[in-house]
């Protein structure tokens, strides 16, 4: 995950040393060595690796105050019909030294960690919110993709090759809406709403889906803590299937290559999913018999409450997902990601991935018709082992910060009842969800039922212990 999953509202700033707290208990690291951050300072891309295309007016599309950013964007119809994508991602290969201190670094944090009061960056801040940040107005280093679809939104080529890039503006997503909403964005951004709406229609055509998650706002409400949900906006949706675009065309060119790293994710356990729909009971959200999983999601209304929480609640079926190398020379078909029903690799995300600094390094050898880089070939087998490795300490802190929210909204009220349904039962242990607020937590109730609703009641809420507990009322 690549965006914050709750962020912290300055009147709940009160909770900031319990976030600190967690980091510390989890060894995420505060700052970087010296010897990083030195060669961050210095480090500055050659410049014979790249052509020049300044000529592309590109533009980013991020959160509102993100520095890191890893990929600028600009398209253009095609004199034959359709589209042409410009897509051009930061190049941390270019600044990094294989073998030197920052790339020792990255090869242990794997991925920028983001929690609600600030996130752990992958980079030291001169390479990932500076030199290789694709900031407006200045002269950056990048793998620039070049992607042509027809007029269905369906790849005719894509290639990528190195280049020296200008972005011309840095917008929000509430900035990038507003001039597709008026007409008066530029052209981009007119034709980003035409190539996602069409992108999104061929990922329901092959029976994939995309989960935009809604950030969870932890706020002061009188003398506890409320969360609250904004929304995700449809530019974000159509920004998405522009990164998921290229992941899959670099899927298509290692496959054809004969070796690259691909994303994978097998499909959803049957509990899993028996889990979700209860969830969806509890908030409301409707899912009825014979619709699928992607079309529940596919018709989530980001604005209401109930379909954020479930949105939230539905990213535990991509808690599976992975990174498998892949060589032609083995005989087993490239990998399949289940969500988005295609092979699909992660490219576009070098400043906050690891293994996206790989992938891209392949992409573009195979693109110029050489082999990938000897440092490439020697580090690729660890990739998978350190990314899950990284993922797993993601997954406890956002779970560990999800459980001291929780308990922090909840002190206070021990003793109180809620209506909730038991939405998992395994192993004896039973998991209950509520709709208001929107928890989920352990509950103690000798033969409860998965799909059971009941009174139950808040028996222990203990944000020093991040620990709620329910019983049956």
């Amino acid at each position: 995950m690549l965006t914050p999953p709750l962020r912290l509202q300055p009147s709940a700033a009160s909770l900031a040393a319990g976030f600190a707290r967690i980091r510390a208990e989890l060894g995420i690291p505060d700052g970087f060595p010296a010897a990083a951050e030195a060669e961050a300072e210095a480090a500055a891309a050659p410049a014979a690796m790249h052509a020049d295309r300044r000529d592309l007016a590109l533009v980013t599309i991020d959160p509102p105050g993100a520095r890191d950013l890893d990929q600028a964007l600009s398209i253009a119809a095609r004199e034959e019909g359709g589209f042409r994508v410009h897509y051009a991602i930061a190049d941390v290969a270019a600044l990094v030294a294989p073998g030197g201190p920052v790339d020792a670094e990255a090869r242990e944090r794997g991925l920028t960690i983001y929690m609600p009061d600030r996130r752990t960056p992958l980079h030291p801040p001169a390479i990932g919110e500076d030199r290789g940040s694709l900031l407006p107005g200045v002269d950056r280093p990048a793998l620039l993709w070049t992607i042509d679809l027809d007029g269905s939104g369906s790849v005719l080529s894509a290639t990528v090759i190195r280049a020296i890039v200008r972005s011309r503006r840095a917008l929000s997503y509430a900035e990038a809406q507003a001039g597709i909403d008026s007409g008066a964005g530029d052209a981009t951004l007119l034709l980003l709403r035409e190539v996602g709406g069409l992108r999104i229609a061929a990922e329901a055509a092959r029976g994939g889906v995309s989960l935009n998650v809604p950030v969870q706002e932890v706020v002061r409400e009188g003398d506890g803590y409320a969360l609250r949900y904004e929304g995700t906006l449809p530019v974000e949706g159509w920004n998405a299937q522009i990164s998921l675009l290229t992941g899959v065309c670099a899927a298509d060119i290692m496959a054809r290559g004969g070796i690259g790293i691909f994303r994978t994710l097998e499909p959803a356990e049957p509990a899993d999913l028996a889990s979700l729909r209860r969830s969806a009971a509890t908030l409301g959200v409707d899912w009825p018999e014979g619709v699928s999983y992607p079309e529940v999601v596919r018709r989530l209304d980001p604005v209401r409450p109930a379909d954020a929480a479930f949105a939230v609640r539905a990213t535990r079926l991509f808690r599976g997902a992975g990174y498998a190398v892949w060589r032609a020379a083995d005989g087993d078909a490239p990998p399949v990601h289940a969500a988005i029903a295609s092979g699909y690799a992660h490219v576009t995300a070098p400043l906050r991935r690891l293994a996206d600094r790989f992938a891209g390094e392949i992409a573009v050898a195979l693109c110029a018709g050489d082999a990938p880089p000897a440092w490439v070939l020697e580090g690729l087998a660890g990739i998978p082992g350190a990314m899950a490795s990284a993922a797993g300490r993601e997954r406890q802190a956002g779970r560990a910060a999800v459980d001291y929210v929780e308990s922090a909204i909840l002190a206070g009220r021990v003793g109180e009842t809620f209506t909730g349904t038991v939405i998992d039962v395994r192993e004896g242990r039973a998991t209950v969800q509520l709709a208001h607020p929107a928890v989920v937590a352990p509950l103690d109730a000798d033969g409860a039922a998965a799909g059971e609703t009941m009174v139950v009641r808040l028996s222990e809420a203990d944000p020093a212990e991040r620990r709620v507990r329910f019983s049956r009322a």
